[in-house]
């Protein structure tokens, strides 16, 4: 176990890799002793294959943690394993909900529908805290112009009590995400070009208008911004969280 705190460790990370491009900070945290064991978490989603794809040239065999919470778009269950298979990489871990605990908690598969936050904690957020208690620190793709909770993200960020965030495309424009793919020829989530630029669980995500937020599909009506992975009721989560 890594014996500095994470608010050292993160403050010291973020020095260092300051002034570094988003694929060196991915190619040297994977390797940073004050990371210790790292993963990536996908949701293989609208802009996920950008992370993906420089996983693939960097760290191959990097392990890559993907949530199916079995409520996913059939598109995005084919997308994962399309790009998975052209992209050449061999750890990919399929995450799922605990059987037992979804038959108690969602026998019907509506608990999305009456509490949002307990449904995503149950497929979600306690699924992948499981498939994390192996590691010192997860990657996301998480960036600032994606807005609310993310304005103000850095390279590195604790999450207590025992690990840290890797936000490699913390300070990419959506220009820079969209460059990338053309420029490596990388295959869409063909439900991008549907209107859907923000991907999640099916009964929760609509197609989203011209000029809206590229997030407005996401829990449209409700006043949920995330899914619970990063936050709960606008709170950062620190691990299971009680439905």
């Amino acid at each position: 176990m890594l014996d500095q705190s994470l608010d050292i460790r993160a403050e010291r990370l973020n020095e260092r890799y300051r002034h570094h491009a988003a694929t060196e900070v991915l190619r040297r945290a994977v390797t940073d002793p004050d990371l210790g064991k790292v993963a990536l978490v996908s949701s293989f989603g609208a802009e996920s294959v950008v992370l993906l794809h420089m996983v693939s040239v960097v760290a191959p065999g990097l392990p890559v943690l993907f949530i199916d919470t079995q409520m996913l778009f059939p598109e995005t269950l084919e997308y994962q394993r399309e790009v998975s298979a052209r992209l050449g990489l061999t750890d990919v871990r399929v995450i799922r909900a605990d059987e037992a605990q979804v038959s108690r908690l969602d026998p019907d598969g509506t608990l999305h529908q009456f509490n949002q936050d307990a449904c995503c904690d149950l497929r979600k957020t306690v699924p992948l805290e499981d498939a994390l208690s192996g590691f010192d620190a997860w990657i996301t793709g998480r960036k600032r112009f994606q807005g609310g909770q993310r304005t103000d993200l850095e390279f590195f960020e604790p999450e207590p009590p025992l690990r840290l965030r890797v936000n490699p495309l913390a300070h990419w424009r959506m220009e820079d995400v969209q460059t990338y793919m053309i420029e490596n020829n990388l295959p869409r989530h063909p439900l991008v070009a549907k209107g859907y630029p923000s991907i999640g669980c099916a009964p929760c995500t609509s197609p989203v208008k011209p000029g809206e937020d590229p997030r407005a599909g996401r829990w449209r009506g409700s006043e949920k911004t995330e899914c619970g992975i990063h936050f709960i009721g606008g709170r950062m989560v620190r691990g299971k969280v009680p439905a």
